[in-house]
């Protein structure tokens, strides 16, 4: 074993006290106590640098604790000018010093770089204190998606939105759901998942959120289809027949047999039955026909066009009915440049179906108006608004009226807006309404470049 120098000049501090206390002892044993003079003061010197040193060691140690509890990494141990004693001392306080800066730092980079993952992600992330409902952190796109810009506490989310704060204190660890949010007067599907964590005895809840209403609105399309298909097939091959046998026997009555054999007012009233049903079953048929439509659209011819273009032809054709109906139209483009990549044709029906329903919807207005809108969002998305100032819609109609088959008005078929949606379904876009009851009704195709 070999000694270095530090540990040298201490084994020779207490070698030396050692020689003088077994000198003094001798001296009290031989009884010549006056001989202690000279040793006494040695003994004395000996203990007096033992507890210097021991102090020198203690006070650099505590100047080492003070940093580590207040995480000044950054101090640095002066080696060189240090007493030989203390040098190696300090250094292994400077080399603990920088083990722990390279930690911090790895740690600092780590959290930093899964920050900014989770920043740049669309899902959106909130942790809160599962006992006291602290926020400890959320991210941007939960602000975005939720449409809340800042949130301390989850208590706080109860005034804003208390079917959601009710979700999110029921979503249970491992559980997953589908929730149904209001934003921007727009009815968006949540699928939310959670997860739970422990830091420092503190359980926390993390929540994930993810948009799926285009992804749902997508599968429903694709279901709707396959269930019109099935559907109309089915109705064609059974009320067809039907139509053709009451025209045989409508036929089948007008023979000189058969108007012989029957009383007149019985011949009217089975002729009378007949045309009823076959008018009602070639109003079944034609009725199913229409909804074949839905089914038809399976191949776009793309263009760019402009949304300037586009408006100013709609406007054009909308002119005489909106001039007989003392409607205003106004449009609104602050880019004139604006484009979107569309098939021209089945846009033009798409609009021209929302202006239809706006310029029903306005109908009992003072002053009835229009609005078409058009803008590039931050996202490159480019959005195309029909906006009306009619009587708007309650909350529970947002979520059916583009479902085939449903329609608020008595002479509506229902398929002029389940039409639109699956147009734009084919461009890769979607189709969003936001409604005030009251105020009106915005109706938004979202073009995805």
């Amino acid at each position: 074993m070999i000694f270095n120098r530090y540990e040298w000049r201490l084994l020779l501090r207490v070698f030396l006290m050692f020689l003088a206390l077994v000198a003094a002892a001798f001296v009290i044993v031989s009884g010549k106590p006056l001989y202690l003079v000279i040793f006494i003061p040695l003994i004395v010197y000996a203990v007096i640098e033992m507890i210097r040193f021991q102090k020198k060691a203690q006070d650099e140690v505590n100047q080492f604790v003070e940093s580590i509890h207040y995480r000044d990494f950054s101090r640095h141990f002066d080696v060189r000018r240090a007493p030989n004693e203390l040098k190696p001392l300090r250094k292994g306080f400077n080399d603990i010093n920088t083990t722990f800066k390279l930690i911090s730092r790895e740690r600092e980079t780590q959290y930093h770089y899964l920050q900014k993952i989770l920043e740049l992600v669309d899902t959106g992330i909130l942790s809160f204190e599962e006992e006291t409902g602290n926020i400890s952190w959320i991210n941007e796109a939960f602000k975005n998606l939720i449409g809340i810009p800042y949130l301390k506490s989850l208590h706080s989310l109860e005034k804003r939105d208390p079917a959601l704060y009710h979700e999110l204190t029921i979503v249970k660890p491992g559980d997953s759901k589908i929730i149904t949010i209001t934003r921007n007067q727009q009815l968006v599907k949540m699928l939310i998942t959670a997860s739970v964590m422990r830091s420092d005895n503190v359980l926390y809840k993390l929540v994930a959120f993810q948009n799926v209403s285009e992804a749902l609105d997508e599968t429903e399309s694709k279901a709707w289809s396959k269930l019109l298909n099935v559907m109309t097939h089915e109705i064609m091959n059974s009320v067809a027949p039907i139509s053709s046998l009451a025209d045989t026997l409508k036929n089948r009555l007008q023979s000189p047999e058969i108007t012989g054999a029957i009383q007149s007012s019985e011949l009217e009233d089975l002729e009378l039955g007949i045309d009823t049903i076959k008018r009602r079953s070639e109003g079944l048929l034609k009725f199913t026909e229409s909804y074949r439509s839905l089914n038809k659209i399976t191949k776009l011819d793309l263009n760019k066009i402009l949304v300037r273009d586009l408006f100013e032809n709609l406007a054009s054709l909308m002119r005489p009915t909106l001039e007989k109906k003392h409607i205003e139209l106004e449009i609104i483009l602050r880019d004139p440049t604006l484009a979107i990549q569309a098939d021209i044709n089945l846009i033009e029906q798409v609009m021209i179906n929302l202006l239809v329903n706006a310029i029903e919807a306005v109908k009992d207005r003072e002053e009835p108006r229009l609005i078409l809108s058009g803008e590039l969002q931050n996202n490159s998305k480019t959005l195309v608004k029909v906006t009306d100032n009619g009587l708007g819609m309650p909350p529970e109609l947002l979520d059916k009226i583009f479902i085939p088959f449903f329609s608020t008005r008595k002479t509506g078929s229902g398929i002029g807006l389940s039409l639109c949606k699956q147009i734009m379904l084919l461009h890769k876009g979607n189709i969003q309404v936001q409604s005030t009851e009251g105020k009106g009704s915005s109706f938004i195709l979202q073009f995805i470049p």
